[in-house]
């Protein structure tokens, strides 16, 4: 969709500034490379917690790590940034499963609350990202396949296209998925009588 000047089109979330901004970060700008970062963490964070729960900032730094010694060679638009990037923490999310399936890990029951660390306010904390882990909990809910889907297309804001291939799926399924994924949020929002 081609749009004026400065405008955003539904696929893009920095607009006709992202070429300036890519060259930039390329280029070792670490202004543009932390607006980049800016731009993109709330989302991958978002996703992540869907497809990976509670492994997501671990996943999300091996993800900018990844980003970043790739940087120079990338090219594309910012379609494709967001693609390269999704695909890349997907890849991270898979290595991390199959590294614990070959090295499972035990709980520690033996810890007191008094070793455990302390943070700030954990009370306004989670008062702040109440309305987030409410809607994440809620795809958490659905199958992998409808729940992974609706996190690309909407909160990475990548095209039908761009997750089948991530995903290794046709457009149609993915469409099907979005579709029935979309279908019982909605239902289970009306049984539990929320309005949107």
């Amino acid at each position: 969709m081609k749009t004026s000047a400065g405008a955003r089109t539904a696929s893009t979330v920095i607009g006709e500034e992202f070429a300036g901004l890519l060259a930039a970060a390329q280029g070792g700008g670490e202004a543009a490379f932390s607006r980049l970062w800016r731009n993109a963490n709330p989302a991958l964070l978002r996703y992540l917690r869907v497809i990976a729960p509670g492994a997501e900032e671990d996943i999300a730094a091996e993800t900018w790590l990844h980003v970043v010694r790739g940087l120079p060679a990338f090219r594309g638009d910012e379609q494709a940034w967001r693609a390269w990037l999704f695909t890349t923490a997907r890849r991270r999310t898979i290595d991390l499963a199959r590294h614990r399936s070959r090295r499972p890990e035990a709980p520690l029951d033996d810890v007191t609350a008094a070793q455990l660390p302390s943070g700030a306010d954990s009370a306004e904390a989670a008062m702040e990202n109440l309305g987030t882990a409410a809607a994440i909990a809620l795809l958490a809910g659905l199958p992998r396949l409808q729940a992974e889907v609706i996190m690309l297309r909407v909160v990475a804001g990548l095209d039908t296209e761009s997750v089948g291939r991530m995903l290794g799926k046709s457009p149609g399924a993915v469409r099907v998925a979005a579709h029935r994924g979309l279908r019982r949020l909605a239902q289970i929002t009306a049984d539990a009588g929320v309005t949107l």
